[in-house]
């Protein structure tokens, strides 16, 4: 009963973490190896593969949330009650403009990038500049030229595409990045967030299914219902959070969340100490 109780509480963090701008990994320090320790269930392998099935139940949260939103774009059924209908309306060739830095930066350092940046000082890092340029999108946001996802440019999506390769440092916060992007390349709060689910998706699912390649073998029956538990309350939690976050983004901005991640560096700087 551990292993769920573990399990669940790890889906939980996954869920309400992916995709706010707090930082998954950061709190994933703090729950996980500061506390539950998953790696002495089944051993660090299985711990690691495990992350991956969590993050998979994330992602088909965005994907239950914005699913006639991808079908549109897939050409496989037109978008209703949105101003896509009659005026312009984003397009996959925007989003594939948008994948590509991150895209390509993250496979050619995916391996440097997991054996020397994933540690408590780089993250600690991370959350500190994540909050900074944040604290800097609420402050300097120039004038609205995106009301919604469907106005963005492809100079917009580039620009949102550059920014998100920061989020390759842990830390950082892929959502907190390109939401900041985003709304310093004129972008609206909500544009910005909608454009920044719509871009996990393809993302993760890619960095996920490179990562269940590598950990297939201990994809065995006994770790089968700890795998299952973690991605039920991932999925649960995600679908939570995501329709909360995005009524709430318009109301607070970022700078609350900035705070918050600063506030937790600063409890994994005494923790580190």
């Amino acid at each position: 009963m551990w292993e769920i109780f573990v399990a669940v509480i790890l889906g939980l963090v996954e869920g309400l973490t992916e995709f706010a701008p707090v930082s998954s990994t950061g709190h994933m320090i703090i729950v996980d190896d500061l506390w539950l320790n998953s790696k002495e269930l089944f051993g660090s392998e299985v711990a690691n593969a495990f992350k991956v099935v969590i993050q998979l139940g994330s992602i088909l949260a965005v994907v239950v949330l914005f699913w006639g939103r991808f079908m549109d774009l897939l050409g496989l059924r037109k978008l209703k009650g949105t101003s896509a209908v009659d005026g312009p309306k984003l397009n996959l060739l925007q989003v594939i403009v948008g994948l590509l830095p991150a895209g390509v930066l993250g496979l050619l350092f995916e391996d440097y990038i997991d054996e020397h940046l994933f540690t408590m000082k780089t993250v600690i890092v991370g959350l500190f500049l994540g909050a900074f340029l944040m604290i800097a999108a609420d402050k300097f946001r120039p004038r609205l030229t995106a009301e919604t996802v469907d106005q963005i440019t492809y100079k917009q999506a580039f620009g949102v595409g550059l920014i998100q390769c920061l989020s390759l440092w842990p830390g950082f916060s892929r959502s907190g990045s390109t939401i900041s992007g985003g709304v310093l390349l004129g972008m609206s709060y909500r544009a910005a967030s909608d454009f920044t689910f719509i871009m996990a998706v393809p993302i993760m699912a890619g960095a996920s299914l490179l990562k269940i390649v590598k950990y297939w073998e201990f994809f065995t029956p006994e770790v089968l219902p700890f795998f299952i538990a973690g991605f039920i309350s991932a999925f649960i939690f995600a679908l939570f959070c995501i329709r909360f976050f995005l009524i709430l983004i318009n109301k607070v901005k970022l700078t609350p969340f900035a705070i918050y991640r600063i506030v937790l560096a600063v409890v994994l700087l005494f923790i580190i100490w």
